[in-house]
Formats: C-alpha cells, structure tokens, sequence
C-alpha cells in the first residue's frame, strides 16, 4: 500500500516494529535497539522495539501490548499526517490511533483484514469469558472513533455492517491485490531451481506464512499421498507458528517431496514463483475463513501460475469466477491430492488457468487501480466529529 500511495503522488511515511516477523526474535542488526529510522524505497520507516513472540499465550499478549506503547514514540517522531492508516488485527493498534487522532486533530482509517475477536475464537485461541467480552467492548469503541472502517474482503464489509453495526457511511473497502508490473508471467529462474536442487521438479508453491489457521497438516497428509511420484515436490516458502510442528510431520511422514525454505525478500519472490508449476494457498473450516481472501492468492495469479485452493467461501468463489485454478474442500488430503494430479496431467489447462489469473488480476486487483480507486473515496464522514478540519482529502499519510 505506501508504496502505491508513493508513486500516486501521496507522501507517506510508515511506523512499524523491529522487524522480528513471523519468527519471534529480531533479524540481525536490530537486536538492543529501541528505534531506528531507515529509508526504504523511498519512504521513511519508523521502527519500534516490541517484546518478540511467536505463537499465541503469555508471549504474544507482551507483543501486542508493548508496540500499542512503543508505536506511539514512533508516530510522534514521524511528520504529523492527515491521515492515519492503522491495521488491525491487533485490535489493540486502535488505542494508540486515538491517542494520535486526537493530539494531532486528524482522522484515523481503521482496516480491518481480519475480525476480531471472531476469528481468534474461531482459531480456538480465545475462549468467551470476560476477556472475550473486553475484545468485543475494545472493537465495538474502535470502530466509534475511526473515521472510516476499511474492509478487505467482501465478507468482513458485509460483517461490519450487519453483524457489527458500523454505519455504511463510514466502510471503505479496499481488497488485497498484487503489484502487476512486479509479479509477471516469465521464464523459469533454472538457476534458482538448480540452486534449492529440484532440478526437473514440478514444484507446488506455497509462499506466505506457516499458522495454524491454514491446516497444512492435511498439505502433508497429501504429500503423503503423492510419494510415488517423484516428480512433483512441495515448496514452502515462509515461517511461522506452525513450521516447527510441520517440520517434525514431515519427518514423521518420512516424506522425501517436501521441503521448506526461509522467507525471502519481496524482491526475489518473482524468481520463485517462476520455477513454480503452481501456488497453493490453505484455510482451515472455518465460520470466520468464510470470507477471507488471503493476500498470498495474487502475487501468484498476476504471475501467470495456476492457483490450486483448499477452502470454500469467498476464495473459493474468486477462483472459479477467474477460471484461475482449482478449489479442494479444506481438510481433505485425498480430494487435494487428486486435484493436484488432475492439474498436472492437463498441461493445456495450466496455461489457460495461468493466462486466467494474469488477466483477472489485471482486470480486478491490480493495485495501483485499486489505490487510487480508494484515495478518491476519502471523504469524511458525517459521523466523524471534527471542531475544525477541511473535508477534502489530503495527502500526507502515516501506515
């Protein structure tokens, strides 16, 4: 998104956390810091320290809670914006936005891309109770004081209206998309392959994180399914809360056609996705994954590859209307398997699905479209009580 919003002219600057995702302990060159500021592609970056974690519990109530403090020395030691673009989850990122909104006078866009405290129930991470009850008071306040309420999927809009009051006035939407100039069909990177020794593979891409809320057990239990044939080799690209556990299955499984690999730089992500037969993304049955259409889908659409989801609801529904890959139903190894092997054996059908996607994601998510479709629907609300602020849009916003 800032990058976008650059290159539309707007200026952006962008307060964020030591860099310790998704891992849970901060990259080389950022441990004992408190703050660094740093210049990345042309935007200044406000970096706060945080208490790293991963996974869920004690840890990762530290996390949210110290950069709901340490984020605000980074937004007052950044130029004063007008407007404030704060994301959620965490929910929590709604109370140092206030504080911010109200010392500096200026609106607060509250984007939501992903429910809580829905989905965290959903996830089996929180139990109702009083703290559930606390989450729910916490949303229903955040979504008072936020000037717009911006959606990313149709099925979190539709929530937020129905389901969790906010007044039509005040939704935004601006869905995940994929920067098409970045992410292009091209020849495979043979040297690449080479190099991670798959040599003639047909490779499975996964490229994001590893969670618990994307099932990739059932992912193995196909592996499994697939050993006997060698041709075809599982690549997950990523970490997160899940890798450790997903590592010791695939030994457990004794499988030979899987491997996984460190997250790589968003500038070498287009090399990987070119040595890939097709991408593959993952959600558990889940009520809350109903409307969810998980960022990771695009890159590999405006690719030009084949997406194979397993899932149903809203993905599900993008995927078929994009001819663009195949849906499996979520947590079922053998229809996933299958699916795999349906794909493969119709070379025909991979490129016309490839060549589907690329022109969907032209058409629907490209996202300097998209940007510049949603800057032009910055407009205050009524509901938004200001004592003395123009109503037209700005141009100096902070991510």
């Amino acid at each position: 998104m800032a990058a976008e919003l650059l290159r539309c002219g707007h200026e952006v600057e962008i307060v964020t956390a030591l860099p310790n995702y998704p891992r849970g302990r901060f990259f080389d060159g950022y441990t004992g810091k408190l703050y660094v500021r740093e210049m990345r592609n042309g935007i200044p970056v406000h970096r706060v320290w945080l208490y790293p974690a991963m996974g869920g519990g004690v840890g990762r109530i530290l996390n949210y809670a110290t950069f709901s403090v340490t984020c605000l020395y980074g937004l007052f030691r950044a130029t004063k914006p007008d407007y404030l673009i704060v994301e959620s989850p965490p929910l929590t990122m709604s109370i140092p936005a206030c504080i911010a909104s109200r010392v500096w006078g200026i609106p607060f866009v509250f984007n939501v891309a992903d429910l809580w405290p829905d989905a965290i129930v959903d996830n089996g991470f929180l139990k109702e109770g009083f703290v559930h009850r606390a989450f729910l008071a916490l949303e229903q306040w955040s979504y008072r004081r936020a000037a717009y309420v911006n959606s990313v999927t149709d099925g979190i809009r539709d929530a937020l209206f129905s389901r969790k009051g906010v007044p039509r006035e005040k939704l935004l939407h601006l869905p995940n998309g994929a920067d098409t100039l970045h992410y292009q069909p091209g020849p495979p990177d043979f040297a690449l392959k080479k190099k991670l020794g798959l040599g003639e593979k047909r490779v499975i891409l996964w490229a994001g994180t590893l969670g618990y809320a994307h099932g990739l057990e059932f992912v193995l239990q196909a592996a499994k399914l697939l050993a006997n044939r060698p041709d075809m080799h599982f690549l997950f690209l990523g970490d997160g809360s899940s890798r450790k556990k997903l590592e010791l299955l695939t030994r457990e499984l004794g499988l030979q056609n899987v491997t996984f690999r460190d997250p790589v730089s968003i500038e070498e992500l287009p090399s990987y996705y070119s040595i890939a037969e097709c991408g593959l993304a993952s959600l558990r049955s889940l009520p809350v994954h109903e409307g969810a259409k998980p960022s990771k889908i695009f890159p590999v659409l405006a690719s030009g590859k084949p997406l194979i989801f397993v899932g149903k609801g809203e993905c599900a529904r993008l995927v078929e209307e994009a001819q663009a890959g195949i849906v499996v139903p979520p947590e079922d190894p053998e229809a996933l398997a299958g699916a795999i092997l349906h794909l493969f054996e119709r070379p025909d059908r991979l490129r016309e699905f490839g060549a589907n996607g690329r022109r969907f994601v032209e058409e629907h998510f490209d996202w300097s479209k998209l940007i510049a479709s949603w800057v032009s629907q910055l407009r205050l609300p009524k509901s938004w009580a200001r004592d003395s602020q123009s109503a037209a849009p700005q141009t100096k916003m902070n991510a």
